[in-house]
């Protein structure tokens, strides 16, 4: 065996074809070897990867809610406020529990009080609006999902302004319902719902769904609204919270004003 071998190697040395032909193949395992590898450590990296795209995304986009806020802040109000430019924030969350088959789904994140997170910030993904922090601990919170027949969502229909809520009746996970529509607003399949921005908790204009079905009884004040969801909660991965910078001013003045007397 070891004159064998002896004998093909000299073979390799001493003749150009069989020498390039070797070598060639060599180089063809080795490289199949090296991107095998390089493929084994990408994939186990890919978690670290996501991980750090969501903190950019979260980065990004608290960098154009700063941009949009000064725009309109020089553009109509004529000021510069620091507060009103920076009223919102984001912190990126790893989605680490999540129903969608129950009545009240909800949905557990890897951040919690040690990351700034308080109860009643709201919650969206990349694709559109996700739900609203219900309860915290130091490094977990749990959000109430949009799959949630508790929770109502102050939208808006984009292309004609009008509000409602939306609320999910606890069939299809894929989609939901828009309420309070009136008669007269004339929405449409196709029509893009947003959220509204009323309530201060989410910005204003972040994606909901989609309407699909419309429909409208002979006596009835509001529309039925089918609308499917931007988020696939099946697919949820990664999460934004959203730190209203402005929300606990908002509410002191709100209920200052209404315990006021007449």
């Amino acid at each position: 065996m070891a004159l064998e071998l002896f004998a093909a190697w000299l073979i390799v040395q001493n003749n150009q074809y069989q020498s390039t032909k070797f070598f060639n193949s060599s180089n063809k395992y080795a490289a199949n070897i090296i991107s095998t590898t390089q493929g084994i450590k990408e994939y186990f990296s890919l978690r670290n990867i996501n991980a750090e795209l969501a903190e950019e995304n979260a980065q990004l986009r608290t960098k154009l809610e700063q941009r949009n806020q000064s725009l309109y802040t020089l553009e109509v109000r004529e000021i510069e406020d620091e507060e009103i430019i920076n009223r919102f924030s984001y912190v990126s969350a790893k989605v680490i529990n999540n129903s969608v088959e129950r009545f009240k789904n909800y949905i557990t994140i890897d951040k919690g009080s040690q990351d700034g997170i308080k109860p009643g910030m709201a919650v969206i993904s990349s694709a559109g609006a996700v739900g609203k922090v219900k309860s915290v601990s130091e490094h977990y919170s749990v959000l109430i999902s949009l799959l949630n027949t508790d929770e109502y969502t102050s939208s808006v229909i984009k292309r004609t302004n009008h509000f409602g809520s939306v609320n999910w009746d606890g069939r299809d996970p894929l989609y939901s319902q828009l309420n309070f529509i009136p008669r007269h607003a004339n929405p449409v399949v196709g029509d893009s719902v947003v959220t509204s921005g009323f309530n201060a908790v989410f910005p204003e204009g972040v994606l909901v769904g989609i309407i699909e079905e419309v429909s409208l009884g002979p006596e009835a004040q509001f529309y039925d609204l089918k609308v499917k969801l931007a988020q696939d909660f099946y697919k949820l991965a990664f999460v934004e919270v959203v730190k209203s910078n402005l929300l606990v001013e908002k509410d002191s003045l709100e209920q200052k004003t209404i315990g006021e007397p007449k």
